[in-house]
């Protein structure tokens, strides 16, 4: 297994640990590593743990798939994964409680190349900049 890869699995579905901070506040989880997402998806609970207001926050259009019956409201947060620089990272931040932290394509998968081994379970992710 290289060095730089993470065997973290929950349900055989790829989590990678993630310190998220909004104006001196911060907490770390678990995000779902989701090719297929279109973009980041921040649950209203994790919001409100970083001190998140949805009142001020701008709406953004509807989401699609089990999202789509929710609200969401735009936030940028910055991301911090371990031994690498901190990022901005951009979020829907929506009412649904089910879902977890997603990453998705816009814009984790924009800052981080991540090479899934499925067989193997682990994965490996390394900055693009």
């Amino acid at each position: 297994m290289p060095p730089n890869a993470t065997t973290r699995q929950q349900n055989g579905l790829p989590y990678l640990p993630i310190t998220l901070r909004y104006q001196g506040q911060s907490v770390t989880v678990n995000g779902l590593l989701d090719t297929g997402a279109a973009i980041n998806v921040l649950p209203y609970s994790l919001g409100q743990q970083l001190g998140l207001n949805w009142e001020n926050k701008a709406p953004i259009s509807q989401l699609a798939g089990n999202l789509a019956a929710f609200e969401s409201r735009g936030v940028r947060l910055t991301g911090i994964v371990e031994l690498f620089p901190a990022c901005r990272l951009a979020l829907a931040w929506t009412r649904n409680e089910s879902v977890p932290l997603i990453l998705g394509q816009v814009n984790f998968f924009q800052i981080f190349q991540v090479c899934f081994d499925g067989a193997d379970q682990f994965f490996t992710l390394q900055p693009k900049f």
